[in-house]
């Protein structure tokens, strides 16, 4: 039987069941074909230019990545050095957690404790670096009307899901921020062992007097968080709840997503010589990419 005809009787199955048919190979890959075109309001948009929700006068050759990503859901970057990326939380509970990586060398990562201790300043805001665990800037925050992140509470476990929702699987219903990160990670060859403590974007939490951790939530639909890539870097994204979210239904709702090029920061840029710790950052990490080439 040819492949016309094999279409054509599937077609005929399934117009009398009403509805599509994957009982077998050409019920499904017509089921598949079915799909071109589909849009959802979750997912990467190609070509990235063709996306809405650029800044103005931006170049299309500049545009390289669009996409939005779902709550309970991950996505990852391979960006290059100046690259900017905007994240957009669109309905008011995003929670963005972020695993940086060195792309020129995987085994250098963000350093949630340098990132807070070497700045003496535990609440990023604009004009904060993310630091590496080798005192290098992989990224800086040059915008940010949000205001409200996390570098205490790191990403939810599958144990603490487990024990909250009923699930904490990659593939479930509720999947936790660690579970996703693992198979971010396995995308670029990392391991679980590999994933360094997050920074979460848009839901803040911070510490009470007594030292408890206290969930601010965040500061509503449209907050916007622009990072530049200092270095080459392998991006990773989990969109969900914050582990010290007080709610009991499991609220993430998606973050947009936009990168561009853009240039680096060079010794003279306001963030480089803002406080002498950010001289010494950033005078290593310019001289790294300067002595690779990157």
């Amino acid at each position: 039987m040819n492949e016309a005809t094999e279409l054509t009787s599937d077609a005929a199955g399934t117009a009398s069941a009403g509805a599509a048919s994957t009982a077998s190979p050409a019920g499904a890959r017509a089921h598949a074909r079915a799909q071109g075109g589909t849009r959802v309001s979750t997912m990467p948009t190609v070509p990235a230019a063709t996306a809405g929700g650029w800044p103005a006068g931006l170049a299309e050759n500049d545009r390289f990545v669009a996409e939005t990503v779902a709550g309970g859901n991950y996505t990852t970057l391979a960006v290059q050095r100046g690259t900017i990326v905007e994240f957009t939380d669109l309905d008011g509970d995003a929670c963005a957690h972020l695993a940086i990586f060195n792309q020129a060398q995987l085994d250098e990562r963000l350093n949630v404790a340098d990132t807070v201790k070497i700045q003496w300043q535990a609440y990023l805001g604009e004009g904060a670096m993310l630091l590496s665990d080798r005192g290098r800037v992989l990224a800086t925050i040059v915008s940010d009307n949000s205001g409200t992140h996390d570098t205490f509470a790191g990403t939810s476990t599958r144990a603490v899901n487990e024990t909250r929702y009923g699930d904490g699987s990659a593939h479930g219903g509720t999947p936790a921020g660690r579970e996703l990160l693992i198979l971010g990670a396995a995308k670029h060859g990392l391991t679980p062992r590999d994933l360094p403590p997050t920074v979460a974007l848009f839901q803040g939490v911070r510490v009470a007097e007594d030292g408890a951790l206290v969930f601010t939530g965040s500061t509503g639909p449209g907050a916007a968080v622009r990072l530049r890539f200092e270095l080459p870097a392998v991006l990773l994204v989990a969109n969900v709840p914050s582990p010290v979210d007080p709610r009991p239904e499991y609220t993430s709702t998606p973050v947009r997503i936009r990168a561009w090029r853009g240039e680096a920061a060079t010794l003279e840029s306001p963030e480089a010589t803002a406080t002498p710790e950010a001289a010494r950052a950033f005078v290593n990490t310019i001289d790294y990419a300067r002595t690779r080439g990157l």
